[in-house]
């Protein structure tokens, strides 16, 4: 009996009436992609895929769009259409903003740095405190060979690192540069940060190495928020065969670079005595150009020469300290929103109404994932909530701009399985627990957490959700055939999803097989 319980329940979950979905990211300003875009899509449907979760950058850019654009969504739904594929879209950037950071950049969620101290010379203020790495390495691998400062490693076994240890001020922001040279080198080299203080990591971003290049500069900068210990280590974790070398590493305190400018994130210069001056009145405005703007809207580069204050009737040695908020660049180039400026809610409004206008379909996607910034600015702090529940707050707005549509939303940030944790989690200050709360229950999940399947699975079942699983990954079949398994033991899965970050969609006719077998 139970078996035929479990059979039952297996049908179910992977029954052929069931959804197959083919995830499908894309640029439609490109008019060959929309005939990339059919010949893919007819394979699908040819396998008996019935939906196609698409994404587009210009999705948060419609009112920037020209009819060419328009026209090659009319094409696509077309496509669509005619092979019997109903597209959902994907809007509300939250978690990577820089599509909606393109209409202003400001709105980037904020670090705090205070009471920096700066000096002025010749009517310029910068910052005037010097820092320095140490005499003494805290540890170093026994595969770093360094000499005459420069590291050298070859053909490392296990992890090749050396660290220093630091008793930097809290709320500071600071620069690391260092020169990297490769030759036929296979591991990733890495800058981390650690502030053993609040025992969270203050550095994410990647340094781009490439496999084999000569003497090539490289920047960081980090924030270090509420620690004033830190372990900073230049290395690689783990295997590697070739030759990398690092040289001329040092720190600094940064400059402002990519200064934040808004109501939530203040800039305040005032002197050692505490008298706060004015800006166009004790000084010029200051102003980041390039802030968001590099190498185009809604990018942000972790390096460039920041805007200089140019005071006025100061002597030079005038010691003043000056405050400031700047966004962090994690991985590559993701940068979070701060979800709780009110300005935030308007470009969120005006893209559901764009967007409905633009496919009148009958789901969309909500973007919620991988949300690794949040909480610091004065936007976030004044509310005196906890990032959970501002994110409950944020996707129950979202859901009230698609009243009338199936909707749907990664699992992650509402999973306490996976993202959805106290912390410390990233740059997040705060716990993102309660953060489901938001979520009605005619919302669907789409469900990533391969590691947590069978808890993360339940969790949204006894909640009430029907869930889409995002399999595949990029990875071996066995996995997928693994989520087919974890798919029977639960009710309300509703189908599968064909989920490829590398536009690999060889397998797209395998993957029909295995969830329906």
């Amino acid at each position: 009996m139970a078996f035929l319980i479990i059979a039952i329940q297996f049908a179910h979950a992977a029954g052929a009436d069931d959804q197959l979905w083919l995830y499908y990211p894309t640029n439609l300003l490109v008019d060959k992609n929309v005939d990339k875009a059919a010949e893919i899509w007819k394979r699908a449907a040819n396998s008996g895929y019935t939906h196609v979760l698409l994404t587009d950058s210009k999705f948060a850019k419609l009112g920037d769009m020209d009819d060419r654009y328009f026209k090659n969504i009319s094409r696509i739904q077309k496509v669509g259409k005619d092979l019997k594929l109903e597209i959902v879209p994907a809007l509300f950037d939250v978690g990577y903003s820089n599509n909606l950071l393109w209409h202003d950049p400001n709105l980037a969620e904020g670090f705090p740095v205070k009471d920096q101290p700066f000096v002025v010379r010749t009517g310029t203020a910068s910052p005037s405190e010097k820092v320095e790495f140490p005499g003494k390495f805290g540890f170093k691998d026994d595969s770093v060979k360094i000499v005459d400062r420069t590291a050298t490693i070859n053909n490392n076994t296990g992890n090749a690192r050396f660290t220093y240890n630091m008793k930097l001020p809290m709320y500071r922001s600071y620069h690391i540069t260092v020169k990297i040279k490769t030759d036929n080198y296979t591991g990733t080299p890495e800058i981390k940060v650690h502030g053993q203080t609040a025992k969270r990591d203050l550095q994410w971003r990647n340094l781009k190495v490439k496999k084999t290049q000569d003497w090539t500069e490289h920047h960081i900068v980090f924030n270090t928020l509420d620690s004033d210990s830190q372990i900073i280590y230049f290395g690689i974790w783990g295997d590697a065969t070739g030759t990398m070398q690092w040289k001329d590493w040092s720190i600094s305190e940064s400059n402002l670079v990519n200064l934040l400018r808004r109501d939530g994130t203040p800039f305040i210069i005032k002197t050692e005595g505490g008298i706060v001056l004015k800006e166009g009145t004790d000084y010029e405005p200051v102003v980041d150009k390039q802030m968001g703007n590099n190498p185009w809207k809604g990018e942000f580069d972790v390096w460039h020469e920041g805007p200089t204050i140019k005071l006025k009737n100061q002597p030079d040695g005038t010691k003043l300290l000056v405050s400031w908020y700047h966004p962090m660049v994690v991985y590559d180039e993701q940068v979070a929103a701060c979800i709780g400026d009110p300005k935030m809610n308007i470009l969120l409004a005006d893209q559901a109404q764009r967007m409905k206008k633009a496919w009148n379909t009958a789901g969309y996607m909500m973007s919620h994932d991988e949300f690794r910034t949040l909480g610091w600015d004065e936007t976030c702090t004044h509310k005196h909530e906890t990032p959970g529940k501002m994110l409950a707050d944020n996707v129950k707005f979202c859901t009230s701009l698609l009243q009338g549509s199936q909707i749907y939303t990664w699992s992650d940030m509402f999973d306490p399985h996976h993202n959805a944790v106290k912390g410390p989690y990233y740059l997040v200050n705060g716990p993102w627990t309660d953060s489901w709360l938001g979520l009605e229950k005619s919302v669907t999940i789409m469900n990533w957490n391969f590691g947590k399947r069978d808890e993360s699975l339940k969790f949204f079942a006894e909640r009430g959700h029907h869930q889409i699983i995002a399999a595949y990954y990029d990875g071996p079949m066995s996995n997928t055939r693994k989520w087919v398994e974890s798919a029977a033991k639960v009710g309300k899965i509703d189908g599968f999803m064909y989920t490829t970050w590398k536009n690999d969609y060889k397998q797209i006719e395998e993957f029909a097989k295995v969830v329906r077998k």
